[in-house]
């Protein structure tokens, strides 16, 4: 087992828990149509209704962070970086995950892991409604996000060195993207002829590498 497939095992744990974690969408949505109807039609508001919103929110956003990462979706200012040598960018991004990543993510895993422990202790419980729902669970999403973005962290790290070994950012694991679903579509319109096809897909290509080039190496499918 080499490197590069240690490096897509864990891109993979990332992205199936990044999908995984999007299905909270769905419950979050219907959290909120609920309340809705209830609230404006019925007359009948739910008090708790709040509380788990922001519990499903909370935990999609902190699930995600990992996912976000194997994308290599975070933002940064692209105006400089884009324009680097890969090796120059791995050494910057290097520097970068030893000097704010690693203790930066270790301090949200060690006080994120007390912040629940103590949650599960008092058995806590919301205090924004009367009788609010309990929030241990949520709270034990915190340092077990850490750990995920530790991880796929660690995987960047190598990736990095890597780089700087070779002069080339190495593979990393593809999902979906939105030029994707676009290109998806434009196959299946019966309005649009082959030729006025392939010039659309080529300028949303071209405006997806501009607005996310990073210099990086090429992809694998899943």
């Amino acid at each position: 087992m080499n490197v590069q497939h240690i490096l897509l095992r864990i891109d993979a744990i990332s992205v199936w828990i990044g999908k995984a974690s999007a299905w909270l969408i769905i419950g979050l949505m219907t959290l909120v149509c609920v309340e809705v109807v209830k609230r404006y039609i019925l007359n009948m508001p739910t008090a708790w209704i709040f509380d788990a919103s922001n519990m499903f929110y909370g935990t999609l956003f902190m699930l995600a962070g990992a996912y976000a990462l194997a994308q290599n979706a975070h933002v940064r200012g692209d105006f400089l970086y884009s324009s680097l040598r890969p090796r120059t960018q791995a050494v910057l991004d290097l520097l970068l995950y030893i000097l704010f990543f690693l203790p930066g993510v270790a301090a949200l895993i060690y006080a994120g892991y007390d912040y629940a422990a103590l949650s599960w202790r008092i058995g806590e419980h919301s205090t924004v409604t009367a009788e609010g729902p309990p929030i241990y669970y949520f709270k034990t999403v915190i340092p077990i996000a850490g750990a995920l973005v530790m991880l796929q962290g660690l995987g960047e790290i190598a990736r990095c060195v890597l780089c700087i070994r070779t002069g080339e950012w190495p593979e990393r694991l593809r999902d979906v993207e939105e030029i994707d679903v676009v290109a998806e579509q434009l196959a299946h319109s019966e309005y649009v002829d082959l030729e006025a096809r392939e010039a659309a897909i080529e300028r949303a290509q071209n405006i997806e590498k501009a607005a996310r080039q990073r210099g990086m190496g090429g992809e694998v499918e899943p």
